[in-house]
């Protein structure tokens, strides 16, 4: 691992220090030729699609598809390091929770099936049949359905997640907890509620006509690294890139195409952003609704820069929205944002002189209390422009997991539309529960209360990214049963119920064989387009089974005659699936044709042809007052403003959601350590300390057990004052399970109310 230092880093994202990194992974996992082979089929035609993130792929045209971070991915799952039943025979679960969530997942790839004995506190190999046998055996004891809950990855492909829905409806229950609903759920919910649709409306050609591209509340130098060749390109065309974020983010300043010869060769780069803001945590929505304010007293005044003919065609409740922006003071936008008049202004410049025009946003905006509101005044602030459903322009939510898009579509949702239940009736001949399920903070809370008692998981590592660390992992030892399907050791595996079983599958990167020959999977961008994905390299273990197969063997030991679903003739071609899945979603007519073509093909998405699905038929325009009662204003009313800081939870730039593939996070300059935290200089001396100080953060929460996280290091970085950054999942205990987006449920990770209490030493 690295020397711990900070170190001020001064060069672009991507470069040659992308291409070091990728280097070091490939070496770290004992696959320098196979790994560098494997990376060559990644987003390819006749390749596997990227584990990584969700961002889309163009046509093909380059040597290399994938970035840093995906090919960290790839080299983690394509190890040459095995977890076999030796290693769990040597180490006990009570050895194996003192190492650190790198340390777990370091170890490599599983490669069999192994259930928890708790008399040795070991946990030992079980048969295939014998562990789908427990399984069946724990949910057909249940006296309800909804005393189970089946959580679900944004990894899966869309062949597994309809068997999961499927097979879990089929059980009884809508019980569907899944990283949605921790990331991007308030995007879906705002969305549908404004154009009728909850995802993003434009493709990557937008991004070669947009004018303008704001971006909010998003790192893609870490988190979506591809996407920064498409902002590279938009910008030396002359299109005006706006970043609005608490932090700066090298990502969004500059970036070197490690695909330029030219720019490799000379040490050149790109800038990135035209316009930089740095608004406070949570403050998007007061700079977003001075924008509009701004346009409205311009077009007031003469300037005519709202689309009158497309509002009054297209949309509904402007009038409403246009009295509230009229009324709306400048002193509480200034004061809400963390910014001025002027700087509301020049960013609605920009907005107003772009022909076309593009919002991004990432978790910045989702992970907020007032979340929904935010991303529709996003929408709004489209809208009064005509940016949607034009070339060039949109609305663009950003998804994290490589098929979490896809999975909602699939319906992995704990709300499931009356069309899905219906259509899943029709083609299989059943009824399939009415009442809504359970999402993720409510299943938690279930667990607590005892009323579920068997925890499923396809994939992911829950006890690492939920929310309110202490809650959810005591809500998950109450099980009586947890099970994991995983390619690797991780926390989750640790933090287990009285029964548990660890379910090893193929990875992305893996040849899947079944008794129809070599099979690919489906995965969605977040641009809407469904491709195949083949793997390419053999299993990591003979035993190793699908999650298509995992799926269909437990439905098949679980429901038995119960069902008339053939779930082992389904699995053994894929292309049956997607006959099934194509029975039941329109937007799939012959899928299996039309997702053969190289590229496959994108879903219609309805708002993008100005087609509106809402209940007026129209877009909406929604009003919404500035929020003023969070539990930042709160907490701060209680302790005083220079007491109380806005902790926004980040990633470091070697790690992908809850995997961490090392301790440098090398464009903010920190090596071989995590429990640092983002501090405005003055803010530090304000508290009597220096930079390199220890601090303890405790939540400053009405009510409730203290929430503590400990010994993190300050480190003086570009930030707003009353702000800090640090890590997750070290800051995730931090999170109150209470603590919500209004109308989605998201645990609000990018601003919580903490105090930064110096070190205590424990004694």
């Amino acid at each position: 691992m690295s020397e711990q230092k900070i170190e001020l880093y001064d060069g672009p994202a991507g470069g040659w220090g992308a291409l070091r990194s990728v280097g070091k992974a490939l070496l770290r996992q004992d696959i320098p030729v196979k790994g560098a082979k494997t990376l060559l089929s990644a987003n390819q035609p006749d390749g596997f699609d990227c584990p990584g993130c969700a961002w889309p792929d163009r046509n093909h045209g380059s040597t290399f598809e994938f970035c840093e971070n995906g090919a960290k991915a790839v080299a983690a799952e394509a190890t040459a390091r095995r977890v076999s039943r030796d290693f769990f025979a040597q180490h006990s679960v009570a050895e194996l929770a003192l190492q650190s969530d790198f340390a777990l997942e370091d170890h490599g790839r599983l490669t069999e099936p192994m259930v928890y004995d708790a008399q040795t506190d070991h946990y030992r190999p079980i048969s295939w049949d014998d562990a789908f046998g427990l399984i069946a055996k724990h949910l057909n004891a249940l006296p309800d359905p909804n005393q189970a809950a089946f959580y679900t990855s944004g990894r899966a492909s869309n062949e597994a997640a309809f068997l999961y829905q499927l097979f879990v409806r089929q059980y009884g229950t809508n019980n569907f907890p899944d990283c949605s609903n921790m990331c991007h759920e308030p995007s879906g919910t705002g969305m549908r509620e404004s154009i009728g649709v909850g995802k993003g409306t434009v493709t990557l050609d937008d991004f070669t006509q947009a004018e303008a591209i704001f971006i909010f509340g998003q790192n893609p130098g870490t988190n979506h690294p591809r996407m920064l060749g498409e902002l590279r390109q938009a910008a030396k065309r002359g299109a005006r890139i706006v970043s609005i974020n608490p932090m700066r983010e090298r990502g969004l300043e500059r970036f070197a195409d490690p695909q330029d010869k030219l720019e490799m060769a000379t040490l050149g780069d790109t800038a990135i952003s035209s316009h930089y803001f740095q608004l406070r945590i949570g403050g998007d929505f007061a700079f977003v609704k001075g924008m509009m304010k701004a346009l409205v007293e311009w077009d007031d005044a003469g300037r005519q820069v709202l689309e009158h003919a497309f509002i009054a065609e297209h949309t509904t409740g402007f009038d409403a929205l246009l009295q509230d922006l009229r009324a709306e003071s400048w002193e509480l936008l200034e004061k809400e944002s963390g910014l001025s008049v002027e700087h509301m202004r020049s960013a609605a410049d920009v907005y107003a002189k772009a022909g076309s025009t593009i919002a991004c946003w990432g978790m910045g905006i989702t992970q907020h209390q007032n979340s929904v509101a935010t991303i529709q005044m996003i929408v709004n602030l489209l809208l009064m422009r005509g940016n949607i459903g034009r070339p060039g322009a949109g609305p663009c939510p950003v998804r994290g997991h490589s098929n979490v898009q896809g999975d909602r579509t699939m319906g992995i949702w704990e709300h499931p539309p009356k069309a899905l239940l219906q259509n899943l009736e029709r083609v299989f001949g059943f009824m399939p529960p009415q009442e809504p399920g359970l999402g993720t903070v409510d299943t938690i809370r279930a667990m607590l209360d005892g009323q579920v008692k068997v925890f499923f998981a396809l994939g992911g590592n829950f006890a690492a990214a939920t929310p309110d660390t202490v809650q959810t992992w005591k809500a998950l030892r109450q099980c009586d049963l947890t099970v994991h399907v995983t390619t690797k050791l991780n926390r989750s595996h640790i933090v287990h119920g009285r029964d548990a079983l660890i379910l090893p599958c193929l990875g992305r990167t893996e040849m899947d064989m079944q008794a129809g020959g070599l099979q690919g999977v489906t995965v969605e961008d977040s641009m809407s387009m469904v491709h195949i994905s083949m793997g390419i390299n053999p299993p990591a273990a003979p035993d190793l089974l699908s999650e298509p197969a995992i799926v269909a063997r437990l439905a098949a030991a679980t429901l038995g005659a119960r069902s008339q679903t053939p779930w082992l003739w389904l699995v053994e071609d894929y292309s049956r699936i997607r006959d099934k899945i194509a029975d039941v979603f329109v937007d799939f007519a012959d899928f299996n044709t039309r997702v053969s073509v190289p590229g496959g093909f994108r879903l219609r998405n309805t708002a993008s042809e100005r087609v509106w699905i809402t209940g007026p038929g129209k877009a909406v325009f929604k009003t919404h007052a500035v929020p003023v009662d969070t539990p930042l204003h709160q907490a701060r009313q209680r302790k005083g403003d220079a007491k109380v800081f806005a902790l926004m939870t980040t990633r470091s730039h070697d790690q992908y959601n809850t995997t961490i593939y090392g301790d440098d996070d090398r464009y903010r300059g920190v090596f071989g350590q995590r429990r640092v935290v983002f501090a405005n200089e003055q803010d530090i001396r304000d508290l009597g300390m220096k930079a390199g100080d220890l601090i303890d953060f405790v939540t400053e929460w009405a009510g409730g057990d203290e929430r503590r996280a400990e010994g993190f290091k300050l480190v003086a970085y570009n930030i707003p004052r009353g702000c800090v950054g640090a890590y997750y999942p070290e800051t995730n205990p931090l999170v109150p399970l209470d603590s919500v987006a209004i109308n989605a449920g998201t645990p609000t990770s990018k601003c919580i109310p903490v105090l930064m209490l110096p070190h205590k030493v424990a004694a």
